[in-house]
This record gives C-alpha cells, sequence and structure tokens, in this order.
C-alpha cells in the first residue's frame, strides 16, 4: 500500500536537511527563527481557514523551534537565562494555542521574533 504523502512537505524536509547540514551555529538560530515565525504565521492563516490538521502540524513544528533555540542557549552566558525564559514563555503560549486559540499574542510572538531575527542578521551583516 503506498503512503499518501505530500510533495511539498517532502521538499521542505529536503530543504531543511541540506541547510542543517554544515550550517555555523548563527546560520541554525536563524533556520530555527525562520522556522519559528513562518509556522506561527501558517498556524494563524490555517485557523482563520477552518484547517485544523494544517493548524495543529503549524504549531507543532513552532513548538520544535522554540525547544531547539532554547536547547542552543549557554546558561553561562549573561544572556543566557533571559533568552531561556523568553523561548519557554513563547513555547507556553504556543502549546496553550493548541487548547484555545490566540492569534493576537501568536502574532505577538511572531512580530517579536522577526524583529530579532532582523536585528540578528543585520549585526551579522
Amino acid at each position: 500500500m503506498l503512503l499518501h504523502r505530500d510533495p511539498c512537505e517532502a521538499y521542505r524536509r529536503v530543504d531543511f536537511d541540506a541547510r542543517v547540514k554544515g550550517a555555523t551555529s548563527l546560520q541554525l538560530v536563524d533556520l530555527c527563527l525562520e522556522q519559528l515565525t513562518g509556522s506561527i504565521g501558517r498556524a494563524i492563516y490555517a485557523e482563520a481557514h477552518g484547517d485544523n490538521a494544517a493548524k495543529s502540524a503549524a504549531l507543532t513544528r513552532a513548538t520544535a523551534a522554540l525547544t531547539a533555540l532554547q536547547l542552543g542557549v549557554d546558561p553561562e552566558n549573561p544572556t543566557g537565562p533571559a533568552l531561556i525564559h523568553m523561548y519557554q514563555t513563547a513555547r507556553k503560549s504556543v502549546l496553550d494555542s493548541a487548547v484555545r486559540f490566540d492569534a493576537a499574542t501568536l502574532q505577538a510572538i511572531r512580530a517579536d521574533f522577526i524583529e530579532i531575527r532582523a536585528a540578528m542578521l543585520g549585526s551579522a551583516g
């Protein structure tokens, strides 16, 4: 029996895996931030269009990105505890939206992380 697979998802996975291999730590953080903001955007869109499966998948992906970001923080770094707190708070809000969707909160989180990503990329260039 053939499995039904979304060709777009297969392409996205190959692209993601290729970008992870050999990436610098800054590139990995950027990739996680990209995945986070994109996933939150997809969750908001899916909710607005009544697509619960897509919303769930997007929230799961956003949670995974936040977990990866949090695990990458050096708690001994002076900014480490603040970053960990920020990631934990955002993760809780994303998880809460799986039960009671809050588009406004998710949009605010998305905007904050878009701003963080832009600042990070601006300082790296």
